[in-house]
């Protein structure tokens, strides 16, 4: 495969694999499975990384799944892991001899350890990572950016994101660690773009993780992860890229090929057009990681694209989460959101909870909302 031209930034070594300088842009994903769920999280592990994942990506939220982890890695030999810390930084150091590399989001640090700085927290990452001879992903999120940068920059998710990364990587080189990248996402590609831009310009040294995060299901969420990759990876922008589709577990490994056929496609000069795209009807939704709490989620989020059809025409964004991580912060910016529990779906208006309905009935009542939406759409429309 031609290669693409990337900037230079410096090499960051993740179990051996070279992400950034002038390496390929490495392809990764994430499990579908949970994590207590062994075999099957074996199995994706192998079905991912047989697709050509070059980093597969395992989400832990307690010390629980620690054991679970060890075993994984035992029935993986050769295989480079991540693993996402959730919401509980303080497990890095149990995780830490299982994987090559930690993912932390800097939006869920205050949750734990109110007391402690965040400074000391990061300064114990750092430790964990160099005691066992990690790779560090800072992963900032628009679903949950740390309050203190929401707080300092009222109105502008978008320069929240950056500052936040951009602080982070002032921690990190403080402590003299240099084996980081950094991800910025959002569900907008058009955000995605400028938030890599915006920090590539600051940060030229570090290498950067791509990914339009709940992009959706195909083939609209491939198209936005086109509009971004395609504008990015042509500026030389993006050492590692993660395409994050709502799919069924046994399909996950698409989001492999899909990454490799931008990459092609990219590297060919091939760019699709799309003029159109983004000014009518938007459904985001998260990828079927192992945070989801119930897998009929991939099914609710495709049944709701089909239920919402007949209001393609109207600006409205529809968001469909599946988990506790990034389904509240989500729903808050989606004109109406469906987040998603073990067994009953929070169907919000923004902000506003309008209730708690079984997966069978929150369609109906969605469709109720939805409809007052366009109405309310058209008076506006017409008053003006």
């Amino acid at each position: 495969m031609q290669e693409i031209h990337k900037r230079s930034t410096r090499v960051v070594d993740v179990g051996g694999l070279k992400i950034g300088g002038q390496f390929p842009v490495v392809v990764q994903s994430m499990c579908a499975t949970r994590t207590t769920d062994i075999d099957a999280t074996v199995r994706q592990v192998h079905q991912l990384a047989n697709a050509g994942a070059g980093i597969v990506r395992i989400a832990l939220d307690n010390e629980k799944e620690v054991s679970a982890l060890r075993e994984i890695r035992a029935q993986c030999p050769g295989i480079v892991l991540s693993v996402d810390l959730q919401e509980n930084y303080r497990i890095a150091d149990k995780v830490g001899p299982y994987v090559d590399k930690i993912r932390y989001n800097p939006g869920h640090l205050h949750h734990i350890e109110k007391a402690k700085s965040i400074k000391d927290k990061v300064k114990w990452l750092v430790e964990v990572a160099r005691e066992h001879d990690l790779a560090i992903r800072v992963g900032v999120n628009c679903g949950s950016i740390a309050p203190d940068f929401l707080r300092r920059y009222p109105g502008d998710q978008l320069t929240a994101l950056v500052e936040s990364a951009a602080y982070h990587c002032e921690l990190l080189d403080e402590l003299g660690f240099t084996r980081f990248v950094v991800s910025l996402k959002d569900s907008d590609p058009f955000k995605v773009v400028e938030a890599n831009r915006r920090f590539a310009a600051r940060r030229p040294d570090v290498p950067l993780h791509l990914g339009v995060t709940e992009a959706g299901l195909p083939p609209d969420g491939i198209i936005k992860t086109r509009l971004a990759f395609e504008k990015l990876l042509a500026q030389g922008i993006g050492d590692t890229i993660r395409v994050s589709l709502t799919l069924p577990y046994e399909r996950k490994h698409e989001e492999v090929l899909v990454g490799y056929e931008i990459l092609r496609d990219v590297a060919a000069g091939r760019f699709i057009s799309v003029p159109d795209f983004g000014t009518g009807l938007n459904i985001i939704a998260c990828p079927s990681c192992s945070r989801v709490e119930n897998e009929r989620f991939v099914e609710l989020a495709q049944q709701v694209k089909e239920l919402a059809a007949y209001a393609s025409k109207y600006r409205l964004t529809i968001a469909v989460m599946g988990c506790r991580v990034n389904g509240p912060g989500e729903t808050d910016d989606a004109d109406l959101g469906l987040w998603c529990g073990p067994t009953t779906v929070n169907l919000k208006r923004k902000s506003q909870k309008l209730g708690t309905f079984s997966y069978d009935e929150v369609l109906p009542r969605l469709k109720v909302e939805l409809d007052r939406l366009i109405a309310e759409m058209s008076e506006s429309s017409q008053a003006s």
